[in-house]
């Protein structure tokens, strides 16, 4: 990869964290005032955006589940395309770039086009939901492990190829992106492999933005509540022994 200070013909693939802009890091910030051109999602938008320069071209790029999308082939041709024609190339993507953000097909699109590129790493909203809930996400006895799951497949439903042993694994914190919808069929399998339903559940909204909203509660509770609701806002849900004594 060439040298993200070179002028010309460059995609720096920038984490926005999950929308409060003083997450931001150092070096993501760095990047939005020098681009030439910020392809944005719309959870790394508002007071994010501000640090991009004036000479910025800000075009939406981004994805929400019911909403009209850009299409993945359209964004990755707009990368290419800005870097060809030698521009400084902002990639803004919400939360931690790696972390069920289509990371990879970007990726192998510069690749294919021999686009030099840079990730910058950030926040993910999972340790910031955590943060704003006063909690930890491991535990010295109880909670050595965490894993990061996705409650949508690419058809937007729950997939089908779950290892309910791991995720059912009581010992463990998990927590699940983009998992509203299907939570109460999640939930159901959980409690069919053995976890009890009055596990603890944090359901984390907006993260990072003004109009959070964090709800403790438990895995059957949490799924009754998403069952009778509409999705509206962006979520997510970290279940297992977590720290609610605190």
């Amino acid at each position: 990869m060439s040298d993200p200070a070179t002028p010309t013909g460059f995609v720096s693939l920038v984490s926005a964290g999950p929308g409060d802009p003083e997450l931001l890091t150092l070096k993501a910030v760095d990047r939005l005032a020098r681009a030439d051109v910020v392809l944005y999602d719309d959870l790394a938008s508002g007071p994010v955006l501000d640090h991009a320069g004036a000479q910025a071209e800000l075009i939406a790029v981004g994805k929400r589940a019911g909403r009209p999308s850009a299409r993945q082939e359209h964004v990755n041709a707009l990368l290419v395309e800005h870097a060809l024609a030698g521009r400084r190339v902002v990639r803004l993507k919400s939360g931690d770039a790696g972390f069920f953000g289509r990371l990879e097909e970007e990726l192998l699109a510069l690749v294919a086009a021999g686009i030099p590129f840079e990730i910058v790493p950030g926040v993910t909203s999972a340790s910031a939901a955590a943060a704003a809930a006063g909690i930890p996400l491991t535990r010295r006895l109880t909670a050595r492990r965490v894993q990061f799951i996705t409650g949508a497949d690419v058809t937007g439903r729950l997939p089908d190829d779950i290892h309910w042993a791991a995720i059912a694994d009581p010992a463990v914190t998990t927590v699940v992106f983009m998992g509203q919808r299907s939570f109460p069929e999640l939930a159901a399998g959980l409690r069919a492999h053995g976890m009890p339903g009055d596990t603890p559940a944090l359901f984390a909204e907006s993260v990072g933005h003004p109009h959070q909203r964090l709800i403790r509660t438990t895995i059957d509770d949490l799924a009754q509540m998403l069952q009778k609701s509409d999705v509206v806002q962006p979520g997510l849900i970290i279940y297992g022994p977590l720290a609610f004594d605190i």
